[in-house]
Parts: structure tokens; C-alpha cells; sequence
């Protein structure tokens, strides 16, 4: 009997940025991205209130400020280190796969992505989101929306979906080398940063009780290995042996919060609270963002900067993201054949 071989597709999912830095697209960009209920997981209208009538109009117009200060030449950071790492995946795979990039807010747009994916009739579809560890804010409102678009399709091809991949060795590899360049000698403490989440959604992992209730920052479990805040910890441990960073040397911080009820400790409070104690020069990594976008370049690299000298210290340095890392794609490569 002869057996048709089939292309396998790969989409790759990014969070996304606006098309602009101008208002009117910073604007459709946070309507977008916060009426998410996994991203604000608050009633229907109460979140409609908050988003539309109170956050968008009055963020808009000071984040198209900070995105002006992000874009170069090329775009959005994010946006075309996505892209380039698209094009290395795709001559790694070779022609027996067909490689897409969607980005879950704004362009290029998953529905779009996913109408070029149709056309090709691939015979497997591989969904890899770029979030190492896994959040219902991030790799499971990407998974989310490939599944309310693929659902509607007549023919339906195997899909695959990965949710996580926080320890794979060619990920911490990659980190490792990006941090080669650096003495972390010359530091007197090292930040891991990871992008906050709200503490209600951490403990919705859970049928019973609390993540607090978990010893979620010393071991990742059945029970606990959704729990973002495990995995964030569970990434710095690998990453702070394999370094040879003693506990004492580093601390596990939670950036970009919108209140109080957010994991901590908060990353800025971290660097204010180094800075007064003494500390000169600190390191940070960013092992949660595999492209360095507006919460690497510009909260970490400025505005923490910013902080930690008006506190007394003097140099903040940002551990670059993966981008196009040579061993970020071998990752993905890894990971796409499973």
C-alpha cells in the first residue's frame, strides 16, 4: 500500500506589538490584548468597563510614547527577531516542512497565518508558542485561539501543540551562552525577571487550595507543573547551577504588574531595594521573553536603570533575549520533531 509522506506545518506564535507607535494602533493593539478574558479573567462586562472606558484610554497614549522609543528602522524588536528566527527554522527543517509565524495579538494575525496553513494541506500541523513557561495569559490564549480557528475547518489535519519547554537543555544552552559575554563576577547581584502574572491565576492551576500552599519555588511536581510561578523557578534553578550562582547571589522577580495582587517579589522593588543597599552593578536575565520587545529594552534596560541610579546605584545590564540564537533554533528544531 502506498502512504502519502505530507508536509508538516509549524506555526510559531509570538505575543505580538502594534503595527505603529502611533495612538490609534497602540490603542486597537491594548483593546485586543487586554479584552482577552486570559488575560483579564474578570466578568464579561466589568472587564469590558475597566478595559475600554479606563486602561485603553488612558495607557495609549503613554505607551505610544515608550513604543516610539523601542522602534528602529526595522519595526518592532519583537517582530523581526520573530521573523529571522522563522527563516533559520525553515532552512533547518527544509522543504518537508512549511514554517509560519502568527503573532496572538495584532499582525500577522492567526486567523490570517492559519488561512495561508489551510491552502497548503499539510498533513500535520505543529503549534509551538515562544513562551517557555506555561500561562493562560500567554500559551493558552495562543493555543486557545488556534483551536477556535482550526475547529471550523472541514478537513481537520493532526495537530500537535506544545505548552511548554522551560528545561529543555538547548533553551537553558542558548541562555548560557548569551551569558558568556558577561563576568558575572563583576556583578554584586543577578536578577532572573520574569513577566508578572496575577496571583488569581496561578492558583486556578489548582482544584484545591493555593499556590502558596505548594512549594512551588523548590519543585516542580504533577501537581504544580502548570503553575507558572514553578516554572519560572525551576528555569532559574537550572540556569543559576549551570552558571555556578550560589542562592545568595541572585533573586527570582516578577516584572510588568498592574497591582498589588501580582506574583512577587516586583522586579522594581527588587532594584530599588538593591540599589539602597549598596549594590553598583546589577545582572539581569529575562528568561520568560525569547525576544527582546518594549519589557526587555525599555522597562529593564531604562527604566529600571533609571530606578537603580536614583537609589544609588550605577549600571543595570539586560542579558540580551534569545532572538535569533543559533541554539534558540536548534531548540525549536528539537522540539518540532519531537
Amino acid at each position: 500500500m502506498n502512504s502519502v509522506k505530507g508536509k508538516t506545518g509549524v506555526l510559531l506564535v509570538n505575543l505580538g506589538t502594534p503595527d505603529s507607535p502611533s495612538v490609534s494602533h497602540v490603542r486597537s493593539y491594548l483593546s485586543q490584548f487586554l479584552n482577552d478574558p486570559r488575560v483579564i479573567d474578570i466578568p464579561w462586562l466589568a472587564r469590558k468597563m475597566l478595559v475600554n472606558l479606563i486602561i485603553v484610554p488612558f495607557r495609549a497614549p503613554k505607551s505610544a510614547k515608550i513604543y516610539k522609543q523601542l522602534w528602529t528602522e526595522d519595526g518592532s524588536p519583537l517582530i523581526f527577531h520573530s521573523n529571522k528566527v522563522m527563516e533559520l527554522l525553515q532552512q533547518e527543517l527544509g522543504s518537508e516542512y512549511g514554517v509560519h509565524l502568527a503573532m496572538r495579538y495584532k499582525n500577522p494575525s492567526i486567523p490570517d497565518v492559519l488561512t495561508e496553513m489551510q491552502k497548503e494541506n499539510y498533513k500535520k500541523i505543529v503549534v509551538l508558542p515562544m513562551f517557555p513557561q506555561y500561562a493562560s495569559a500567554s500559551t493558552g490564549s495562543a493555543i486557545q485561539e488556534v483551536m477556535d480557528v482550526i475547529r471550523k475547518w472541514w478537513v481537520i489535519p493532526e495537530v500537535r501543540f506544545i505548552s511548554q519547554y522551560y528545561d529543555h537543555p538547548k533553551f537553558i544552552d542558548a541562555i548560557i551562552d548569551r551569558a558568556s559575554k558577561y563576568n558575572l563576577k563583576d556583578y554584586d547581584h543577578i536578577l532572573f525577571s520574569y513577566h508578572g502574572l496575577p496571583v488569581r491565576q496561578v492558583d486556578k492551576v489548582y482544584d484545591n487550595g493555593l499556590c502558596e500552599d505548594r512549594d512551588c519555588e523548590e519543585t516542580v511536581t504533577d501537581e504544580n507543573q502548570y503553575c507558572y510561578k514553578a516554572t519560572c523557578f525551576a528555569t532559574t534553578r537550572i540556569l543559576a547551577e549551570r552558571l555556578g550562582i550560589s542562592e545568595k547571589d541572585y533573586t527570582v522577580c516578577f516584572q510588568s504588574r498592574l497591582d498589588k495582587n501580582w506574583l512577587e517579589p516586583f522586579s522594581d522593588k527588587v532594584v530599588e531595594a538593591k540599589a539602597k543597599e549598596g549594590a553598583k552593578k546589577l545582572l539581569v536575565f529575562s528568561p520568560a521573553f525569547t525576544a527582546d520587545c518594549l519589557e526587555t529594552i525599555i522597562e529593564i534596560g531604562d527604566e529600571y536603570q533609571e530606578i537603580f541610579e536614583e537609589n544609588g546605584g550605577e549600571k543595570v545590564q539586560l542579558v540580551e533575549s534569545l532572538n535569533d540564537h543559533p541554539l534558540w533554533v536548534e531548540c525549536l528544531k528539537e522540539i518540532v520533531l519531537g
